[in-house]
């Protein structure tokens, strides 16, 4: 194939590990940014893509991304303000890439949203529109599903969760049940595999993730990895509403459902949680824990009040 694959969100976590995997393949990438400046836009252009700049809230800006791709692979950008995700915002902006494909003549588009809390139905509702625009009009859609990523270890918990700040992993998830995950780097596997065959990913839909710790599992595997103490705490108060209210879904018994044995048979190299310690992830984790916090008034916050409010402390089980 001469044709590039346009990824967006190139800049980002997702379309940045999925755009260095296909080049190491030897794919011509075309990365579509806002800014061809940046750090990542220019590291990006380094190692081999096209930049092409576009907005999704213009869609005439899209057109000459689109022209001449083999392929996309599609992140639409997932704006998030005081009251939760902007479900509309997000799905006109996912058409809008749907419909910059389908004037460009391209056939396969693999989109990555987000997994899903119900076997029948994406759950997220922005996502859902998108998935079900692309399936309607592309032919050859794939939809990726991934779960948490386990870089969110490495993010500054300046929402009250995530992230490890002074030692202590923040979350709603139950302490001693198993809580999926996936690496970026096998998002990026399954996205290749896809443009690798289009006919067999073609109208699929995967729920992805890589393992399964419980998360006070995943702290004892980063305090041992690392050689610095973590625990996790279960946050069950304190935090934006719509965090809460997904916390009381879990607890109903909503959850991700990634199958990750049929996963593994499709992708025999998928990382587990050990794995990406050992590869990356401890290193990460020492050199994020090393760096200062921002100060406070710099900080984003979606939390109505703090301190964060009731937290439940848990040692490792034993055993």
């Amino acid at each position: 194939m001469t044709d590039p694959i346009l990824v967006t969100g190139a800049t980002g976590r997702q379309g940045g590990a999925t755009a260095r995997r296909l080049l190491a393949d030897g794919r011509p990438v075309r990365a579509l940014v806002r800014d061809t400046t940046t750090a990542a836009a220019v590291a990006l252009a380094t190692a081999g893509a096209e930049l092409v700049t576009g907005d999704f809230d213009d869609p005439t800006s899209l057109r000459p991304a689109f022209d001449g791709v083999a392929a996309v692979f599609a992140v639409p950008t997932a704006p998030f303000g005081p009251n939760g995700p902007a479900d509309e915002t997000e799905a006109a902006r996912g058409r809008a890439l749907v419909d910059a494909a389908v004037a460009a003549g391209v056939e396969q588009v693999v989109l990555s949203t987000v997994a899903s809390m119900s076997r029948s139905e994406q759950s997220a509702k922005g996502k859902a529109e998108i998935e079900r625009y692309l399936v309607d009009r592309v032919a050859r859609p794939t939809v990726l599903r991934p779960v948490r990523f386990v870089t969110n270890y490495l993010l500054t918990g300046d929402l009250g969760l995530e992230g490890i700040v002074d030692g202590v992993h923040r979350h709603f998830f139950p302490p001693h049940e198993p809580m999926q995950v996936i690496t970026l780097e096998d998002i990026a596997d399954f996205a290749a595999l896809a443009f690798a065959d289009p006919e067999r990913y073609a109208g699929r839909t995967l729920e992805l993730a890589g393992d399964q710790p419980t998360p006070v599992e995943a702290a004892a595997a980063i305090a041992a990895a690392t050689g610095s103490p973590v625990r996790y705490e279960q946050v069950t108060t304190g935090v934006h509403p719509m965090i809460i209210e997904t916390g009381r879904r879990w607890a109903a018994g909503e959850r991700w459902h990634a199958d990750i044995e049929a996963l593994r048979v499709i992708h025999p190299g998928l990382r587990a949680f050990g794995t990406w310690l050992a590869e990356s992830g401890a290193e990460a984790s020492r050199a994020r824990r090393a760096r200062p916090r921002r100060p406070a008034c710099q900080r984003i916050r979606l939390r109505r009040a703090r301190p964060l409010g009731r937290t439940v402390h848990y040692p490792r089980k034993a055993g």
